[in-house]
């Protein structure tokens, strides 16, 4: 099969496409020929190295594990004798987020991790990538920021992957949001949900500014400290882009004062706490609350491609590969 690998950090063209052999699933796994692939900010970043002291984890010169990719949505080809949640030729869809990347033409899952039937109203290619966006939002917004009916959010990077699933979780919890973005996707933003769109850009932001229940930046281009007078008295300023200045506003602010600034690494929850909010998110899709965003999809083989492209900072939502051509 093929499947694409890095033995080194460094630019997309470290990337390389390589033949293994097709994996075997064990007595609880499933094989899933994988049909689309997640690409994200966060797998650019794994590639690069970067944050360089992430690299205590990952590996400190090479990447301990070569494969690339988390998210997947495929059909199962074939299931372990003891498999009894999923039957050959379920359409699935889920997350590995240790081991084999799923950016490949197959990859084996145990059946108690997670791994899900694909929502018939949406395509493989927005299953594959529900894990990225979504999953993290709901995480920050459900459970870290806990955000409900009345509170005032605002969202930074709000037309990206996090940004986009998170304008429409926090306008379906009651909240009233502000999102932040370009003036070039004001009207995204605005049809997901948002009742207020600010420019980032503006030499006027500050002055539009209010008073913020929860600050959640998606793409980890704010500061607590200038924006700690923009929340309220018990206020929170949550993101998933760990700096070692925000570990330290956070562990201040634990200590100190009423306003909070706290991170979470979604990927490293428990397995239990992950799939109850895969199920939330699922449960969403399935009502027709949540829509995924799509921005562009790259044959597998093209991962150099899309690697590049999320650099940009242009990407609006979410990028997948495709095992053929894209459409």
């Amino acid at each position: 099969m093929k499947a694409i690998v890095q033995y080194r950090y460094g630019a997309a063209d470290v990337l390389q496409v390589k033949e293994l052999d097709k994996p075997t699933p064990n007595k609880n796994q499933i094989l899933v020929k994988i049909i689309a692939s997640s690409v994200t900010a966060a797998d650019v970043m794994m590639r690069q190295g970067s944050p360089k002291f992430g690299r205590l984890f990952i590996g400190l010169l090479r990447p301990k594990s070569p494969g690339l990719g988390t998210g997947f949505s495929g059909t199962i080809e074939s299931v372990g004798n003891d498999v009894s949640r999923f039957n050959v030729g379920d359409d699935v869809f889920g997350e590995v987020l240790f081991g084999a990347g799923t950016n490949a033409e197959y990859v084996c899952v145990e059946q108690n991790e997670l791994v899900f039937a694909k929502p018939n109203n949406i395509s493989h290619s927005q299953a594959a990538s529900l894990g990225d966006g979504a999953l993290t939002s709901m995480n920050f917004l459900s459970k870290v920021a806990n955000v409900g009916v009345g509170d005032s959010v605002l969202i930074n990077g709000a037309s990206g992957s996090l940004g986009t699933a998170a304008v429409q979780i926090a306008a379906c919890r009651g909240a009233h949001v502000t999102a932040m973005c370009s003036a070039a996707n004001t009207a995204l933003v605005r049809s997901l949900g948002a009742d207020q769109v600010l420019d980032y850009r503006s030499d006027s932001l500050p002055s539009e500014l209010e008073q913020y229940d929860v600050i959640y930046d998606t793409v980890g281009k704010l500061s607590y400290q200038e924006y700690k007078p923009f929340l309220t008295q018990s206020g929170v300023f949550v993101s998933p882009v760990l700096s070692l200045k925000l570990l330290a506003d956070v562990l201040v602010s634990s200590l100190i004062g009423r306003k909070k600034a706290k991170f979470s690494a979604t990927g490293m929850l428990r397995v239990t706490e992950l799939r109850s909010l895969y199920e939330n998110v699922k449960q969403m899709v399935v009502q027709g609350h949540l829509s995924q965003v799509m921005d562009r999809e790259f044959d597998l083989v093209r991962i150099a491609d899309a690697h590049r492209y999320v650099e940009t900072g242009r990407k609006k939502g979410n990028l997948a590969l495709l095992n053929g051509a894209a459409s």
